[in-house]
């Protein structure tokens, strides 16, 4: 089993450190290669995704990712900026479903902003397509209007589009998932304005009567959001393009409690994966030590279910992530009065030690 380990940027070294330590306790054998991706793969070789990352990824079984960006690098060429290697990455691999589950953890009820009785119990799966809509669609740039409300103002656009294999295999990802849960899928879209989501709409659709023992209902993206956060325990699998699903994973996410407890998986259709925390590089407190590291821990194990056949072991890092939560620990995200603040590492070693049966600490 190859892992290729980019830290990539910000809190992104401190977070994959830990996972990293998480995994080597497991007694399995692994192969880990680190690179540099993002913003220190620039500083070293003037890109962001440089032709031997994108080697060593293509090479293995699975890539453990770090976070991407910082202020510093706002200023180049959209083409060089740490973000576009998250995109290539994709777009190079096949990546084309992200699966971002919030689970709201029953020792972190009282961290989200909403009332407990509305998230105790949070269990949901956000399925975004990857590969297509307006993060890909081309033509993309700036240039004279030639039309619309100001002609010849300067103006910059971008393509909204989808393939009918893009929906349809997103589609069948979404209603296979939901056979293994609650057998509901919400697909949702933004067809009352947008042709490329009535295009979306339709084929989902159609895609649904091949599952009729899963239940299939449509909900536009704005009420979606709303939704989320009105009555989110109606929600079980959430399936949509790439540009909502962005947006609406990061809301559930704060239902959890913190962004920093969200983990994500980005599958091929060979169950190669990308796995990641859904947060970013943070570089307001890179190096302080105080980036929690769950969601990267988390990801860490969805790499072990989904790519690396290892389900077992995937379990043993959730029971321990389960117990350093039970045991009162948290990272200033999610601490609360009564409960024990601690650092990256000492997070990271109060999973180490549930998994080894030694006594957490912190």
């Amino acid at each position: 089993m190859k892992i290729a380990v980019l830290p990539g940027d910000g809190i992104g070294t401190e977070i994959v450190a830990e996972a990293v330590r998480v995994l080597d306790v497991l007694d399995l054998k692994f192969e880990m290669e680190t690179a540099l991706v993002g913003g220190a793969a620039y500083e070293a070789h003037g890109h962001p995704l440089p032709e031997s990352t994108l080697k060593l990824a293509k090479e293995s079984d699975a890539v453990l990712f770090g976070a991407v960006g910082d202020w510093k690098y706002d200023k180049l060429d959209r083409p060089l900026r740490p973000e576009q290697a998250i995109l290539g990455l994709r777009k190079n691999l096949g990546l084309f479903a992200n699966f971002r589950p919030a689970i709201c953890y029953e020792q972190l009820v009282g961290a989200s902003s909403l009332k407990p009785e509305l998230i105790a119990g949070l269990d949901i799966l956000i399925i975004r397509e990857l590969t297509g809509d307006i993060y890909f669609g081309a033509p993309r740039g700036r240039r004279t209007a030639v039309d619309g409300h100001f002609p010849g103002a300067e103006e910059a656009f971008d393509t909204m589009r989808y393939s009918r294999p893009e929906v349809e295999r997103i589609a069948r990802v979404a209603f296979e998932a939901a056979r293994k849960r609650s057998k509901r899928v919400t697909s949702v879209d933004k067809a009352n304005v947008l042709e490329t989501f009535q295009f979306w709409k339709d084929i989902v659709t159609e895609v649904g009567k091949e599952y009729p023992d899963v239940e299939l209902d449509h909900m536009y993206v704005d009420n979606a959001a709303m939704q989320l956060v009105k009555a989110p325990k109606k929600f079980d699998v959430v399936v949509t393009g790439n540009m909502f699903g962005d947006i609406l994973s990061d809301e559930a996410a704060m239902l959890t409690g913190s962004i920093g407890m969200l983990p994500s998986a980005s599958l091929n259709a060979s169950n190669q994966g990308l796995y990641e925390p859904s947060h970013g590089s943070a570089p307001d407190i890179a190096g302080k030590g105080v980036a929690n590291p769950l969601a990267t821990i988390l990801s860490a194990a969805m790499m072990l279910r989904f790519s690396l056949n290892q389900p077992e072991a995937a379990a043993r890092i959730e029971s321990a992530v389960q117990q350093v939560l039970a045991a009162g620990l948290r990272t200033g995200d999610i601490w609360s009065e009564g409960t024990k603040r601690v650092g990256t590492r000492e997070m990271g070693d109060a999973v180490v030690a549930a998994i080894t049966k030694k006594t957490i600490t912190g």
